[in-house]
């Protein structure tokens, strides 16, 4: 049988230089984040997906690699890893982590030998050109940053091409050494204790740009076929987790028939939730849903309020980007890239605690997988006087010691702590949340618990509920043994639906349990009865009079 541990997974990213400091230095390390791994497990979370933490001149938050075999040493050692994996593992918690290799940082040794010597065998790990490629200004991923996707190099005599910043040069995946070391690169890590990986940028680890003409690339989306196969051979139930923001239509490609990805961000509804949350309607949501094509038993979406990077509104029309940008990104400094927000969720909402939790319940219940970005279930903030995405990842806020409890440096950290209030880390922490019962970081622990013991949100088959109420999302999940409800009010304004639907073989109404809610309400009986909503509120239900945990 397939162990599809995934499907009820809660997942929990992090930046080890930003989570907890052990040594004073003022950086982040592995032996800090070892010592809160029961923090992280006492949240319930069942998986942590770790940031880059290998070599890195760290021009990108790590993005930008120079050794794949081992950790920077600001964060510890390859032995400080494997303490920290075992403890993870001990405590119930699997690992996966960040697989970079669309680039390789222009420090990189191999980068250097290609650039000294067109003979080298490293030369080909590259995409070059004698000339400027006409297309050069092109396809830019970060507007306003980044000039050209094409540099010249002075030493190496011909320009290399770069998707992202030009000190991250695109490796060549038409090589087949190139693919050869990258399953090499995820057999040494898999072989240290990891249950996958999150492939960054997938859409751009696989274009042909510059290799088109190449003979043993026919078609680039067999390379994801070829990963996947490598990582089950080396170990059956790992997993990959792909950020792909790419429209409905090229969803197959990268789940193909099971044999591919077997996680995908749904980017989709990442966008129709914010418009949604900004119109007050549930429309926005049913439309991202339902535009989900099929996909295979194996594959789940990962769902998330934000993640690491900028909100990306791609994928909404120019007038609801517009739409978006007006309540949640007023200010200039808070847009990104012509195409983002740069803020975390809390402060796009001031602070208002209905919406927070509305937003992640929501999250929590949507057909998938939850992700959680690292002070998400405390409520952090962002520093928009940081540049581009540094704005959110800001170090994680402890107590209100001095540098937040993250680090007992006198030297200047990895990064500054908050100190604008209402965000400052003096009021928002997790000790001040841990001693307030009502807190976001108690309701949070609350949510996971339930998340997990209605594993139908990650397993079952789905369908909306008819409420006829325009602002109420109301969607059921079918398991092989049960069945639960979720419903949300994305207005403020309360009100009263009733649920119009029937389950598989079932025409009469059913008892419904409650297991989840915002506030007490009076039960409701069955699933012809109508329910109460307060503003910005939600409801949780199994189907049937048992609210235990039922298996899928």
């Amino acid at each position: 049988m397939l162990n599809l541990w995934y499907k009820n997974a809660v997942i929990y990213c992090l930046d080890v230089e930003t989570y907890m400091d052990s040594n004073g230095d003022g950086v982040g390390d592995f032996e800090g984040l070892t010592r809160r791994l029961d923090y992280i497990a006492g949240l319930g979370i069942t998986c942590i997906w770790l940031m880059p933490f290998y070599p890195t001149p760290n021009r990108d938050n790590g993005y930008d690699i120079t050794d794949y075999y081992s950790v920077d040493p600001r964060l510890g050692t390859l032995g400080d890893f494997v303490e920290f994996a075992r403890q993870a593992n001990d405590r119930g918690m699997r690992v996966i982590i960040d697989l970079v290799v669309n680039h390789t940082s222009i420090d990189h040794p191999w980068f250097q030998a290609a650039c000294k010597d067109r003979h080298s065998q490293y030369r080909d790990y590259y995409v070059w050109s004698e000339t400027k490629p006409a297309d050069a200004e092109e396809g830019i991923i970060f507007p306003g940053v980044q000039e050209s996707t094409w540099t010249y190099s002075e030493e190496a005599k011909a320009y290399y091409f770069h998707r992202f910043y030009e000190h991250q040069a695109d490796l060549n995946i038409a090589n087949l050494a190139v693919r050869e070391e990258i399953c090499k690169i995820m057999g040494f890590w898999l072989e240290l204790g990891i249950s996958g990986f999150r492939i960054d940028a997938v859409p751009f680890l696989i274009e042909l740009r510059g290799i088109e003409e190449d003979a043993h690339v026919k078609d680039p989306y067999l390379y994801l076929k070829e990963i996947r196969s490598f990582l089950s051979w080396r170990r059956g139930d790992a997993i990959l987790l792909a950020e792909a923001n790419v429209t409905m239509d090229k969803v197959p490609d990268y789940f193909g028939d099971g044999d591919k990805m077997q996680m995908l961000f749904n980017f989709v509804v990442n966008q129709q939730m914010m418009l949604a949350f900004v119109r007050e309607q549930a429309a926005p949501i049913i439309a991202g849903l339902t535009a989900s094509p099929a996909i295979p038993e194996t594959g789940q979406w990962a769902h998330f309020i934000r993640n690491h990077d900028e909100l990306s509104l791609d994928k909404l029309s120019d007038a609801e980007q517009a739409e978006v940008r007006v309540q949640f990104a007023p200010e200039e400094d808070m847009w990104i890239y012509d195409r983002g927000i740069r803020r975390r969720f809390p402060p796009m909402v001031q602070g208002d605690s209905r919406r927070v939790r509305l937003a992640y319940s929501l999250m929590f219940t949507l057909p998938g997988t939850p992700v959680l970005f690292y002070g998400e279930e405390i409520g952090m903030g962002e520093d928009l006087s940081l540049a581009e995405r540094n704005a959110t990842r800001t170090p994680m806020q402890w107590s209100a010691a001095e540098n937040a409890g993250f680090s007992a440096a006198s030297q200047p950290l990895v990064r500054p702590v908050i100190t604008q209030a209402p965000f400052d880390y003096q009021h928002l922490n997790v000790i001040n949340q841990r001693r307030n019962p009502d807190s976001l970081l108690n309701w949070m622990e609350r949510a996971i618990r339930m998340r997990k013991e209605c594993p139908e949100f990650g397993w079952g088959t789905w369908q909306i509920i008819e409420t006829n109420h325009p602002s109420v999302l109301a969607h059921c999940c079918q398991g092989k043994r049960g069945s639960v409800i979720a419903v949300h009010n994305l207005s403020k304004t309360a009100c009263s639906i009733s649920l119009k639907f029937s389950l598989e073989s079932q025409a009469q109404p059913q008892p419904l349990t409650e297991v989840f809610e915002d506030q007490a309400y009076e039960l409701v009986q069955d699933t012809a009865s109508e329910i109460a909503l307060s503003g910005y509120g939600y409801r949780w239900f199994r189907i049937g009079s048992d609210c235990l945990l039922h298996n899928p």
